[in-house]
């Protein structure tokens, strides 16, 4: 079984591939998905945010307000690294129990903040997506009602996402037409599959 991480910076398209690798018959998991679960009423995660940062972070549901925590997680870098040190534990718990259920060559795992958590060791290989930081504002404005200062502070929270590509096995430019982002997607399957039958990337 090879653990592959998918990770990119925000906005640069890695659900929507994570949906193509899907798709195309690829077992794979969002750690977004992860944390909205475990962001509910009663979990873990939710009391001990509750108890850290107080009960104006929860809905009256009892599950956290992911809109007020994001608010404070994005402009206080220690109540960010406070919430990380919560939430990553389990997510990452919960992502090896997952490959542990495949039964295949290989399963792919989206974690945007790979790199700054340091887990990437945890992989087998790690696929990048990217696009350029003008294109990152101009989704984050699109599909988020946030300004353009709200949407500059996600950014700049997170590693640049060229360092990323940087580090990792293989890129997806998700900047073009989407036809060029599925061509990408079936190298990356093609590449991983060669990886299965003994040859390496180049």
């Amino acid at each position: 079984m090879l653990k592959v991480a998918l990770t990119g910076g925000i906005a640069t398209g890695k659900s929507y591939v994570l949906g193509r690798l899907k798709d195309r018959g690829i077992p794979v998991i969002d750690a977004d998905d992860l944390v909205h679960e475990a962001f509910g009423a009663g979990r873990a995660v939710t009391n001990a945010i509750g108890a850290r940062f107080g009960s104006r972070f929860l809905n009256q549901d009892g599950s956290v307000n992911r809109t007020l925590l994001g608010i404070e997680v994005f402009k206080d870098p220690e109540t960010r690294r406070q919430v990380e040190a919560i939430v990553h534990p389990l997510v990452y718990e919960a992502i090896h129990k997952w490959f542990d259920t495949l039964d295949g060559p290989f399963g792919v795992a989206s974690i945007p903040l790979l790199y700054e958590t340091h887990r990437e060791r945890d992989f087998d290989f790690v696929a990048v997506t990217v696009a350029p930081a003008d294109v990152q504002l101009r989704r984050l404005l699109d599909r988020a009602a946030m300004t353009d200062e709200g949407a500059r502070q996600r950014i700049a929270a997170q590693m640049p996402a060229q360092e990323k590509a940087s580090r990792g096995n293989f890129v997806i430019d998700t900047s073009g037409a989407k036809s060029d982002t599925d061509r990408q997607v079936g190298d990356l399957i093609g590449v991983l599959r060669r990886i299965m039958t003994g040859s390496k990337p180049s």
